[in-house]
């Protein structure tokens, strides 16, 4: 009776997921005229997959019982996301094909207002393992599936669409074939295969790796991803920086708080919590805790780059937000080979916002006359790589820049100055010295 009574519970699983497809061509209002679970399932024609896995499983019987069920039902487009053959290795695997539809069903009938309560929250399912709710930018994740349709009401339950299958952490994929299973990950595999970092990665671990999405290695400068797939090498440091070892779920990132994390790369990538986001570096975690066999990943939006490995002080602007305008007055000014010199240099970079606190039309008559400008922006740039701790030693000195007239360094009230301009971001690292950003343009 024990044996009959799960199998039911999970036959409630795959016909609830049915059930989800087949909203798109019911729209019934009372619950005497509702078809249940299975039958609202197949009924529709977007749950080929979903039906023929509930059947496979013995579930149907389970799935039109007295419930009351709530159903978060993967689409056919879901099944077809997972790693080639899996779903071919489910069909053929009864019990495991079980395990992860009831994963997909809770007990008791949970409308999408109760499912907004509920974030942050772990919910059990009829496989007896919770699945966490998240609500993000006003979306719903179900674990990393996003509710893409709600509230498919039926006889005994009630159905939300995901697009994506949940998998139980029994039955989780390392993080390699977890990456290649998304959909956003698809330059991340092809630099992790490229690097030659595949095994390593599915390796025992455990490993926790912050991925960057696909959009964030667009946003590198042109032709840097192209740069690194041919240097395999740097590439391999670049990736390793993105992997800490040890499994490090959302909730042990909040602990930590801020504070330093050494990664496989061999260097330390920063952890800062502000305003209850969590940043690595200058790259905000966007989707947590993404369990595999192996580990964990967190997805953020930035790819983390090792500076001093990777860009020199160009490209280092060129890539960070809020130094268009001093881009574009050294590249005018015929400074961009220097400044990719070896250096080291240490450079007072004025945000966009400092150029345009200067007088009216003074930034395009600079802009105009090359040899001025030069003057100004060599007046920016001083010879050595002197960071945020060596510049607070140096309160009350004056320091030649390449130009040949001295900046005065001072501190007030704990904040440095370079002449009257505030330093107000420190020590970004760069392959031939150090960026400090300053709010206002420093004049001769």
């Amino acid at each position: 009776m024990k044996k009959i009574i799960s199998i039911n519970k999970l036959t409630v699983l795959v016909l609830s997921l049915v059930l989800v497809f087949s909203i798109g061509l019911f729209n019934v209002s009372y619950a005497d005229d509702m078809m249940d679970i299975v039958d609202t399932a197949i009924a529709a024609d977007d749950f080929n997959t979903l039906v023929t896995a509930v059947q496979e499983a013995g579930l149907v019987e389970a799935l039109k019982g007295e419930g009351p069920f709530t159903v978060f039902a993967p689409t056919d487009r879901a099944f077809a996301a997972l790693p080639e053959g899996a779903l071919d290795t489910l069909i053929a695997n009864p019990e495991q094909l079980r395990d992860v539809l009831l994963y997909h069903v809770v007990s008791g009938k949970v409308m999408a207002q109760d499912v907004v309560d509920l974030d942050g929250a772990m919910v059990e399912t009829l496989l007896g393992k919770d699945v966490k709710v998240n609500i993000m930018d006003g979306k719903v994740y179900i674990n990393d599936a996003q509710v893409i349709t709600t509230d498919i009401e039926t006889s005994n339950g009630v159905i939300h669409v995901i697009d994506t299958v949940l998998v139980p952490s029994d039955d989780l994929m390392d993080i390699v074939d977890t990456a290649i299973k998304a959909d956003d990950f698809n330059t991340l595999v092809t630099a992790v295969q490229a690097a030659g970092l595949v095994e390593a990665l599915k390796g025992e671990g455990p490993f926790t790796v912050f991925a960057p999405t696909d959009a964030a290695f667009a946003a590198l400068p042109e032709g840097t991803v192209e740069n690194l797939l041919d240097n395999t090498d740097l590439l391999s440091e670049v990736l390793l920086y993105h992997v800490v070892e040890g499994k490090v779920m959302a909730e042990d990132v909040l602990k930590i708080g801020s504070g330093a994390v050494n990664t496989l790369n061999g260097s330390s990538i920063d952890i800062k919590v502000v305003n209850g986001k969590v940043y690595i570096n200058e790259a905000e975690v966007i989707v947590t805790d993404i369990e595999t066999t192996n580990g964990v990943i967190h997805v953020i939006d930035t790819v983390l780059v090792p500076f001093d490995e990777l860009f020199d002080i160009v490209d280092t602007a060129v890539r960070t937000k809020n130094l268009e305008t001093l881009v574009t007055a050294v590249s005018e000014a015929g400074l961009v080979e220097a400044l990719k010199g070896d250096g080291p240099y240490t450079v007072f970079a004025p945000t966009n916002d400092a150029f345009s606190a200067l007088p009216d039309l003074f930034l395009e008559h600079l802009l105009k006359d090359k040899n001025v400008l030069r003057s100004y922006l060599l007046y920016h740039v001083v010879e050595g790589k002197v960071m945020a701790e060596d510049v607070v030693g140096l309160d009350g000195a004056t320091v030649n820049t390449l130009l040949g007239l001295g900046v005065d360094v001072s501190i007030m009230d704990g904040k440095v100055y370079i002449n009257d301009s505030q330093v107000i971001v420190t020590d970004i690292e760069t392959k031939n010295g150090v960026i400090h950003f300053i709010d206002k343009v420093l004049v001769p």
